[in-house]
This record gives structure tokens, sequence and C-alpha cells, in this order.
């Protein structure tokens, strides 16, 4: 008999693109994930990817696959580094991580043109402005 997984709703978890000036002064933009529980999480999996459509030609990213052993409560990692020359279309954050012995999986999606100056909010947790996807 076959048994299905239990994958958990997703809470306190989300991933930010947030920017900072970098040596030179030029904003510098990466993608972070925020674990706001009170506990920590385990054997994180992110897999990345840009997809959608710029100038009616169909673009497609790479697929990046990221992986956390351990990310404490009330923290963040970087996940990687984005070009903003992307931010025209959608990029795919497919989340998967373990609390306990229980599997939790989420997809954000920030879709063409939301990661925008008029978006962007203070993140405190990174004290960074960003936009922010929960």
């Amino acid at each position: 008999m076959k048994k299905d997984i239990d994958f958990g709703t997703v809470e306190g978890i989300s991933v930010a693109v947030a920017t900072t000036p970098n040596e030179s002064g030029v904003d510098a933009w990466s993608v972070y994930l925020i674990n706001n529980n009170p506990h920590p999480i385990e054997n994180v999996l992110v897999a990345s990817k840009g997809y959608g459509t710029i100038d009616g030609q169909e673009v497609k990213t790479s697929v990046l696959r990221h992986m956390f052993e351990y990310i404490d409560a009330k923290s963040f990692v970087q996940i990687e580094p984005i070009d903003p020359a992307i931010f025209h279309i959608n990029n795919e954050y497919w989340v998967s991580y373990y609390i306990d012995r229980q599997i939790f999986d989420k997809k954000f999606i920030f879709v063409p043109d939301s990661i925008t100056q008029d978006n962007l909010i203070e993140i405190s947790m990174l004290n960074m402005q960003g936009v922010l996807h929960s």
C-alpha cells in the first residue's frame, strides 16, 4: 500500500529579494530565505529558476539548486545573488524543508516587474530594503 507524503502547511518562512550597496556603491541584489519560526528548519532544499517572455521571445534561466543543512530559528540565509536583468520575468523559488520528521514544501514566485523600487520595504531581519514574499 502506497503511503502519501504529508506536506505540512508552510508558516513563518519567507523569500526576499533585497538590495544593499556593494563596495563600489552600486546596488547588489540577492535572494534570501528567512525563517521567522521559533524553531530551526533542516535539510532545506531550494530550486530556483526564471521564465517568461521578453520582447516576444521565450526566456528561461538555468535551474539552480541550493541545500542548507540547518537554518536557525529567527534567522536567514542568502540563497543566491540575482541579476536585475531578470526582474522582467517570473523568478521562482521552490523551498522544501523538514521540521522533525515532517516535510514542508512551498513555491514562491516573484511575478514579472514585481521587484521594483516602488515595491521595496524595509525588511528588519535583513536590515535591508527589498521585496518580501511570504
